[in-house]
């Protein structure tokens, strides 16, 4: 594949994730892109096919998933999501670096690709929330649990990013990308 190399970033519900992305994509604008994944599920209202997802039959994807055209896929409340090599390639083709926000189980699909992403664990100290019920806190904290195992294991991740500081994490994650980021800006520029 051509173009620079795409991201991985992974953690936990509530690390930080979308807000680091969400200033990545403001700071650096016309440098990062998100492949549109597939889904088995029906649009929801408002929602445009190639825009929000690609949306397909369980079959056709399912072909796809048995034929290697996904990198990662999974399943939830009886619906496949995945992302396909391809999608990945149309944001590499405009020269952006892919951003793909993934699971543990996607991140382990990735590594099994010759895809050679830049992997970053962003993980965060849980803080409590209010508004969470206990059996909502629990399965977060269980999926923060494995999310930090994972973290751990030597060669998972480029690196990893605790994120008790927002401002710090940033320093950070831009710090890891910024050669991706300024190989981008040199062809545009």
């Amino acid at each position: 594949m051509a173009g620079p190399r795409p991201v991985v970033l992974s953690g936990p519900s509530g690390a930080g994730k979308s807000t680091l992305m969400k200033r990545l994509l403001k700071d650096y604008e016309g440098v990062f892109g998100f492949s549109v994944s597939h889904t088995t599920r029906k649009p929801r209202p408002g929602e445009e096919e190639g825009k929000d997802y690609h949306y397909t039959t369980r079959e056709a994807m399912q072909e796809g998933i048995d034929n290697g055209d996904f990198i990662e896929n999974a399943e939830f409340s009886g619906n496949l999501y995945g992302t396909s090599k391809s999608a990945i390639e149309d944001v590499r083709a405009q020269n952006l670096i892919c951003i793909l926000d993934v699971d543990i189980q996607g991140v382990r699909n990735i590594k099994k690709t010759d895809l050679d992403p830049i992997y970053i664990s962003i993980q965060y100290v849980l803080a409590d929330r209010q508004t969470e019920t206990e059996e909502s806190l629990q399965k977060r904290l269980e999926a923060a649990r494995q999310d930090m195992e994972l973290s751990k294991e030597p060669g998972v991740f480029d690196v990893v990013i605790i994120n008790d500081d927002l401002d710090k994490a940033y320093e950070e994650l831009t710090a890891i990308l910024i050669d991706e980021i300024k190989k981008v800006q040199e062809v545009k520029s």
